[in-house]
């Protein structure tokens, strides 16, 4: 292909980069699945007869969901022999991600948790639909069902989705204001003040994927969570620090140990206290939150 053909197929993809990633990285959960996604479409776009395309945005997203479904399904058994919690692929989000309401609750530890409990066809049709607003038409020719089954699908996929959500999306200020309180509580290691800003149904789930210790299974309960917090950091003997940033669209703490990064922390706020915390700290899942460099998802 000559350089003067590929020019043009290289502004249009640019132009929907930020899209493509996150309709696969909501399909997926994972950023470096996400990438490949991107670079298999990437590949089908530059030997495209474009003449033919339509309308591209279109025949980028149909390519990259049938991308993403692929991957999807080649990796639900890897991720069936998980050790301890699957959490998704923390991203560094820009703060218009935030701004955005439905596609930062979207992109929400919370929410993408509930995605996975779908089958991956269920939850590609639900990310087109429900953060995307694709047509059925469209979504038909990217899952490779009629339209009819589509809706079917959507509906069945919003009614799981919905009786699982979080209750209430909470504002960024709110969010901000109950994770300053929470950092206070955990840099000093105040089992009360701990107490003071945990629902009393949080559940705590760590990720560290077999490679840093992590629970290898829910932590619930306010004063189990608390224990937890304070005294693991009384344990821990050299210097425990936390930095409030962005994360999936929210309010989360990037923590360091030694100067190190060891993980990220995500919360979900509801009626002023934490009901959710979700700890990453599997090395293979921190290079979108380490690079720093804020993505933009639309």
């Amino acid at each position: 292909m000559s350089d003067d053909a590929t020019e043009p197929a290289t502004e249009t993809f640019l132009a929907h980069r930020n899209l493509l990633f996150t309709v696969a990285y909501e399909v997926l959960g994972s950023a470096a699945d996400a990438e490949d996604v991107l670079q298999e479409t990437w590949l089908q776009w530059a030997k495209a007869e474009r003449g033919q395309v339509r309308d591209e945005r279109a025949f980028l997203v149909r390519v990259t969901t049938r991308q993403a479904l692929n991957r999807l399904r080649a990796i639900r058994r890897h991720r069936e022999a998980y050790v301890g919690p699957w959490l998704p692929e923390p991203l560094l989000t820009a703060p218009d991600v935030a701004e955005d309401v439905e596609l930062a609750e979207s992109v929400s530890m919370a929410l993408m948790l509930v995605l996975e409990t779908l089958s991956p066809t269920e939850r590609a049709v639900f990310v087109l639909r429900e953060v995307f607003d694709v047509g059925y038409d469209e979504i038909a020719a990217a899952v490779d069902k009629s339209p009819a089954a589509v809706r079917q699908i959507a509906h069945r996929a919003r009614r799981h989705v919905d009786a699982r959500r979080p209750r209430r999306m909470v504002s960024s200020d709110e969010g901000q204001a109950v994770l300053e309180s929470f950092r206070r509580a955990v840099e000093t290691g105040d089992p009360q003040a701990l107490l003071d800003v945990l629902a009393p149904e949080v559940v705590l789930m760590s990720d560290g994927g077999g490679i840093k210790h992590a629970a290898l299974r829910p932590v619930t309960g306010a004063e189990r969570v608390a224990r937890m917090f304070a005294g693991g950091i009384g344990r821990f003997e050299g210097e425990f620090t936390t930095e409030p940033t962005l994360v999936n669209g929210h309010p989360a703490l990037l923590v360091r140990m030694d100067g190190e990064i060891d993980g990220v922390m995500a919360i979900s706020v509801a009626d002023g206290l934490i009901t959710g915390l979700y700890y990453v700290r599997n090395p293979e899942k921190l290079s979108h939150v380490s690079s720093a460099t804020p993505l933009t998802l639309r």
